[in-house]
This record gives C-alpha cells, sequence and structure tokens, in this order.
C-alpha cells in the first residue's frame, strides 16, 4: 500500500497542510518566508570618524597660524584719511531756510467764499497785485444798509439844523418884541420924570418906572434863554455828529470788509504761501496768503543745543544756497531748544544772492575761534569733539592697520582737532568700525 506524505506549507507566515499528488508524494517539501539580506552600509563608521578628526585638526591648525584678534576687510569698504597740521577754524554747522524779512499775513475779514483764484504760490507781486476774488452776498446788503443809515444820519443833521434855525428865529423876535417895548417904558418914564408932580402924578411916574423894570427884566431873561438855545442847539449838533462819525465808521467798516473780498498783495515781493482753492470757504481770520518780500531776506538756521555756547552775535557767517555761498553774520540766538536744536538768525552782509528765494533750504557755517598750527583730521564716524576714540592706523604699506587710541579736540566742522595719539601724515580708517570694537588689528585685502 502506497503511503501518502504530508507536506507542510509555509506561505507568509501562516501553516497549512494539503496531499501533494502521487508524483511528489516521496518528497516532503518545507516552504518558508525568504529573508532578503541586508544591504551593506555606503560608508564605513570608523572612516566618518576619521574625517572629522582630520577636519578638526585643520581648523585648529588654522587658528593657530592667523594672529589673534585679527580680521580681513577688503579695501573698497573703507573711507580713510591723513592727518593735517595747520591753522584750523573752529565752526558750528546748521541747516535751515531763508525767510523775508518783511512779511504780510492776509486773513479773511469775514466769512466767504472763494471766487476766484488769480495767483499761486511762487508769483511776484506788488503791493496792488490782485491774489484772490471772494463773494459774500450778505456783506454786500450790510454794506448797502450801512450806507443808507449815513445818508439818514446826515439827512437828520439838516434837519436839525433848520429846526434849530427856526427856533432861534422865532426867540430873536420875541427878544426884538421885548426890547421896543422897554425902549417905548423908556421914553414915557423920561418924559413923565419931568412933569412928575404937576402935569402927571406921582404914582403914574413910578407906575411907569415899575413897569420899565419890568421890561428890562424880561429883555434880560429873553436875552439869557436865547443864549441857553444856542448852547442847546450845538450841543445837538455835536451829538447828531457822532451819530454820523458812527454811522460813517460803520459804513467805513462794512466797506472795508468789502473791499478786503478782493484779496491784494500789499507790499512788494513774492507770494510764499496760499492754502486756500477754488471755491473754498473760509471764516473770519483764516488764512489767506502770506506775502514776503524777495530783497530782504535773512536765513533762519538750527544748530544742536550742545554747540550753543559757542556762538555769539557778531560772528562771521557763510550760507549755502546749494548753488553759491554768501557771507553773513550772526545777528540773533534764541534761548528756545526744538528737537535737540535751537534757532539762530543769519543776515547777508554783501547782499542776497541771485539764487536765494523765500522759503529756500541752506546750509550755513558759523566761524566760532581759530586755532593755530594744530593737528586735525576729517571727521570719523560717531567721533564727539573733546573725547578719547579708538582709530585704526594704517601700516605704511597700507595692507594692514592697528587700533590707536586717540583725543580729540575742538570741533570745526568738516574736520575735528587731535590733541594725542597720532602724528602728522599718519593714516586712520574713517569708516565706523563699532562692530570691531575687541579687535586690535586688520588686515586689507583688495
Amino acid at each position: 500500500m502506497t503511503k501518502t506524505k504530508a507536506i507542510k506549507i509555509n506561505v507568509l507566515g501562516f501553516g497549512t497542510d494539503f496531499v501533494m499528488p502521487a508524483l511528489y508524494r516521496d518528497y516532503k517539501i518545507h516552504l518558508m518566508d525568504i529573508v532578503k539580506p541586508k544591504a551593506p552600509p555606503r560608508f564605513n563608521r570608523p572612516i566618518l570618524i576619521g574625517v572629522a578628526v582630520l577636519i578638526v585638526f585643520v581648523l585648529l591648525a588654522v587658528a593657530i597660524m592667523q594672529p589673534a584678534g585679527q580680521q580681513k576687510l577688503e579695501r573698497s569698504t573703507l573711507v580713510s584719511a591723513a592727518v593735517q597740521r595747520g591753522d584750523l577754524q573752529i565752526t558750528v554747522d546748521g541747516y535751515g531756510v531763508l525767510r523775508s524779512d518783511k512779511q504780510t499775513l492776509i486773513t479773511a475779514l469775514t466769512p466767504a467764499t472763494v471766487a476766484e483764484v488769480l495767483l499761486r504760490s511762487g508769483a511776484e507781486v506788488n503791493a496792488d497785485s490782485i491774489i484772490l476774488r471772494l463773494n459774500n452776498p450778505e456783506l454786500v446788503q450790510e454794506v448797502k444798509a450801512a450806507n443808507m443809515a449815513l445818508t439818514q444820519e446826515h439827512a437828520n443833521l439838516r434837519r436839525l439844523k433848520l429846526n434849530n434855525q427856526r427856533e432861534l428865529l422865532a426867540e430873536q423876535a420875541v427878544l426884538a418884541e421885548l426890547t421896543a417895548g422897554f425902549k417905548s417904558v423908556q421914553l414915557r418914564s423920561e418924559a413923565e420924570k419931568k412933569l412928575a408932580g404937576g402935569a402927571v402924578s406921582m404914582l403914574a411916574y413910578k407906575t411907569t418906572l415899575l413897569e420899565l423894570e419890568q421890561m428890562q427884566e424880561r429883555v434880560n431873561l429873553q436875552t439869557q434863554r436865547i443864549e441857553q438855545l444856542k448852547e442847546v442847539m450845538h450841543e445837538a449838533l455835536i451829538i447828531q455828529q457822532e451819530q454820523i462819525n458812527q454811522a460813517d465808521t460803520h459804513y467805513q467798516n462794512m466797506q472795508q470788509r468789502a473791499d478786503r473780498l478782493i484779496v491784494r498783495a500789499g507790499i512788494e515781493g513774492v507770494v510764499q504761501r496760499m492754502p486756500v482753492e477754488l471755491g473754498q470757504s473760509v471764516i473770519a481770520g483764516q488764512e489767506l496768503a502770506l506775502v514776503g518780500s524777495d530783497k530782504d531776506l535773512k536765513a533762519l538756521i538750527r544748530v544742536p543745543q550742545s554747540r550753543a555756547e559757542q556762538l555769539k552775535v557778531g560772528q562771521a557767517a557763510s550760507i549755502n544756497t546749494r548753488r553759491e555761498q554768501a557771507a553773513g553774520v550772526l545777528t540773533r540766538i534764541t534761548p528756545e531748544v526744538r528737537d535737540g536744536t535751537i534757532e539762530v538768525e543769519i543776515a547777508f552782509t554783501e547782499g542776497v544772492p541771485a539764487s536765494a528765494r523765500p522759503e529756500l533750504s541752506v546750509d550755513a557755517t558759523i566761524v566760532t575761534g581759530h586755532i593755530s598750527d594744530t593737528l586735525f583730521i576729517e571727521r570719523p564716524v560717531n567721533v564727539q569733539h573733546y573725547s578719547q576714540h579708538a582709530l585704526f592706523r594704517l601700516a605704511d604699506n597700507n595692507k594692514s592697520a592697528e587700533r590707536q587710541e586717540l583725543g580729540f579736540g575742538a570741533d570745526a566742522g568738516k574736520y575735528i582737532q587731535i590733541t594725542k595719539g597720532a602724528h602728522e601724515h599718519d593714516r586712520f580708517i574713517l569708516s565706523d568700525m563699532t562692530r570691531l570694537h575687541d579687535v586690535n588689528s586688520i588686515q586689507i585685502v583688495d
């Protein structure tokens, strides 16, 4: 009897038994997972360690060979200058603008609307040049009303004079009548005086004397009345004239406001500023234009407050308009400090240059002193006057530089005085070397 062979097959980790055909009954087959062999590593670990150690040794060797504290800088990135010896002018530099010494600020006297713009900023004007035309219909009506009121007051004055004249004539007529009666009684009393006690009784004569006395009193009273009436009339005329003056002042004020609706320059010069536009509504007191003379100019310069103690009125100065230099003199120093600066005023001493214009930005240099036969150099970056500061001094071959401590003295604008640490013709690097504060020497490469 033929025996069957049991074959155990393990596929992907799962074992199973099944009967093989007769052809394979005599064989026992074991099927197992095939394990893929691992690829050999690309780099040998001992080799990597050796390379790393070699690199470290190379870096250490380079560090040992290079001098301590030395850096390499490109020559094109550096600015240098040589130490000079000579006379040094101590100066204070500043910046500012040119302003007109004579300026007129034109403002609106009444609310209005800009109806026409005839001139803009920068236009040259004379005193009668029209810059703007404003419109205010209500003001025009007020001017007419003020004119009518003034006319009415003048009419009242004429009426008052006529009434006074008529009243005075009436009172004078009464005085004339009383005077005539007085003279008649006086004549009768003189006639009766001779006949008194005879043809004319004493009673009649005394009656005539009493009547004469009464008539004299009435004449005197009427005369006083007329004098008082004249005084009253005079005061009435004065009062009426004051009414006329008030009406006239009001009219002139309204008329002046109406005239100011036509905005004129007022002086000869240039329109420096005009902050209004066509159709804009303006209120009373609002700026309409600023006009300044283009001949009487001065420079308003701002200088550092730390240099203020060096400035004195009368010091010589130079004003740079970017196109030309002009001589000047310091005429005023303001005590107010703003943003770390103070403002000074410099007047031109040799006439205003042709390139000068109001509000033109300018630079100025004020001469505050003079030092003879001293060492100086162009001002390095971040160096202050009367201080200690280290600079790099270039070697003779200009291929290296060593740190050198220097003492600095007076500030001369572009230049600064050197008080110690340098010799004439020494050359120093002026560039900002703050980042190399712990470096003692540098190499310069092209």
